[in-house]
C-alpha cells in the first residue's frame, strides 16, 4: 500500500508527484482514461492524495484489473459500484511497482 500525490496543474492535466522520477514531466502525466479516474476521485479538488494497493484494503472504492500490456504501459478496467470503463497506465507504472500489477485497489 502506498500513498501518491496527483495534482492537476494550471494546463489542467493531472500528474502524477515522483520526486524519484529521473524522466521528463510530461511522462508523469495522467492520459487516456486516467485524468477521468482522478477527475472522478479528486472531486475537484487538487492536489490529491490517492492509497494504490496491490492488496485489497477495506475503504478503497475502485478496482483496476489488467486487461492487457500495450505501448509500454498497460490497459487496465476501473470499476466501481457506479461505473466501469478503461484507463491505460503509462510506463511510469512499471517504473513504481517494477512491473504492471495484475490488480489495482484505490
Amino acid at each position: 500500500m502506498r500513498k501518491f500525490t496527483f495534482e492537476k496543474e494550471s494546463n489542467n492535466n493531472w500528474y502524477i508527484v515522483l520526486p524519484e522520477w529521473e524522466g521528463e514531466h510530461w511522462e508523469l502525466e495522467m492520459v487516456m482514461g486516467a485524468d477521468t479516474m482522478l477527475d472522478i476521485i479528486s472531486q475537484g479538488s487538487s492536489p490529491i492524495d490517492v492509497i494504490i494497493s496491490e492488496e485489497y484494503f477495506k475503504g478503497c472504492n475502485y478496482t483496476l484489473t489488467f486487461l492487457r500490456e500495450e505501448e509500454g504501459g498497460g490497459w487496465y478496467e476501473l470499476k466501481s459500484d457506479l461505473f466501469k470503463f478503461e484507463v491505460w497506465l503509462c510506463h511510469v507504472t512499471k517504473f513504481v511497482f517494477g512491473y504492471l500489477p495484475k490488480k489495482l485497489y484505490i
